[in-house]
């Protein structure tokens, strides 16, 4: 088994959080709710990267930072209509906010 860390990213509504992280190039892998009326506990991945988006108060801080290395930042500038920062720390960069508050530096890597 390949070793693997796994961000949890405090989340109001599973729902609406699927549908933004989708626009990112993530998909649903499975979803987790103890009984009805519970908060959900959903894992979305997208290549290799993964995360998981909480609903419980207790699992995560809001306003978490992550960063995602992608092969094409362009892409991502453009669905989300940012603009690249040329000069990243990271390489070629773009900052995102989810709609929880959650910030992503979406980069790839300089060569």
């Amino acid at each position: 088994m390949e070793e693997e860390v796994v961000p949890v990213l405090r989340v109001r509504d599973a729902d609406i959080a699927v549908k933004w992280y989708e626009r990112l190039g993530f998909r649903k892998e499975w979803e987790h709710q103890f009984e009805p009326g519970f908060p959900w506990f959903v894992s979305v991945a997208r290549g290799r990267a993964r995360l998981y988006l909480s609903e419980h108060a207790g699992d995560a801080r809001p306003d978490t930072l992550v960063h995602l290395y992608v092969q094409d930042i362009d892409a991502v500038s453009a669905e989300f209509g940012v603009a690249v920062d040329e000069d990243g720390l990271a390489g070629r960069e773009c900052a995102l906010v989810d709609p929880d508050g959650n910030r992503l530096r979406v980069a790839t890597r300089r060569a």
